[in-house]
């Protein structure tokens, strides 16, 4: 029991340094962020962000939310059906548990007497997911608190109180229609996959459009409500990975302003070849010593 509870306590502590090394590595970063104010270009900037979000919110109110209910009504019951099947991928609980559970997990890791490449592998996995946590998090948070404020009725009241009914702060389940908090779990869980997975971003975009329809199609949300959650989403996470960007974490600047992971293709691959031959026994996991050639030449001396 005592052995045990020795081990707990080392773990913990060991945590505790890994979360306070961590927080003077980015707290270091500050004077970095600073030398690397552009000026952000036109399209990114918040009014023009909130300009996109007026436009096509509203264009979606008047425009896709009247007939959306009737329509979808119209189809056969196999396409709700089908969609249904994924849309609960949409949910934030599954990524914060596996996110958070990894950084715990990677947290509780003596990771600095391990190998160049494997110690690599830990940082990159680290920052990647606790960066996913932070967004989906954070933009979940934001969701509910615009959705419990806003009081849109969800569609199913379509045909007592229509498409646009607002009930502010009613603080009822069957008013929190807008944003859509799938479809910003979705957007922000996207936007950091594809910046941190560019070669697939195209293929990200693409999974990401049929899950946050997928909440129109099953009658739970309005065309607007999905349109507002994903630009939530990916607006929120856009801002935090450029501010980590400028602070050289996990991502970078290049010379053209655009964004970059630090692990490029080339260093992702070494690391996965490590960590699989580590453990398949082809490679020890501890780092080797290096002697210095003081120590060296005093051996031989003594020798």
């Amino acid at each position: 029991m005592t052995s045990s509870s020795n081990s707990v306590r080392k773990v913990l502590a060991r945590m505790r340094g890994n979360i306070r090394r961590a927080g003077m590595l980015f707290s270091g970063r500050k004077a970095r962020a600073l030398n690397s104010l552009d000026p952000l270009p036109p399209g990114q900037r918040p009014q023009d962000i909130l300009a996109i979000l007026l436009l096509t919110v509203g264009v979606a109110v008047v425009v896709f939310d009247v007939p959306t209910y009737p329509w979808l009504r119209s189809l056969p019951g196999e396409y709700r059906n089908g969609f249904r099947a994924f849309t609960d991928f949409g949910k934030a609980d599954w990524i914060l548990i596996s996110t958070g559970l990894t950084c715990l997990f990677l947290l509780a890791l003596d990771a600095g007497r391990y190998a160049f490449r494997i110690r690599m592998a830990i940082g990159s996995v680290f920052t990647y997911a606790a960066f996913i946590f932070y967004s989906v998090a954070a933009t979940g948070l934001l969701a509910i608190a615009f959705k419990w404020s806003l009081g849109r009725a969800r569609p199913k009241l379509y045909e007592h109180v229509g498409p646009v009914r607002f009930d502010f702060l009613a603080f009822d389940g069957t008013y929190t229609s807008f944003p859509s908090g799938h479809s910003t779990t979705v957007a922000a869980l996207a936007t950091a996959l594809a910046f941190i997975f560019p070669a697939y971003r195209w293929l990200i975009i693409v999974a990401a459009f049929w899950l946050a329809f997928s909440r129109v199609m099953v009658g739970a949300h309005y065309p607007s409500d999905v349109i507002a959650g994903t630009l939530l989403g990916m607006t929120f996470t856009f801002f935090t990975v450029r501010a980590m960007a400028r602070r050289r974490i996990g991502f970078h600047l290049s010379s053209s302003g655009k964004i970059e992971p630090n692990m490029n293709s080339r260093s992702a691959k070494a690391c996965v070849r490590a960590v699989w031959q580590t453990l398949r026994g082809q490679r020890g996991l501890d780092r080797v010593p290096v002697e210095s050639p003081d120590a060296e030449r005093t051996e031989r001396t003594i020798s």
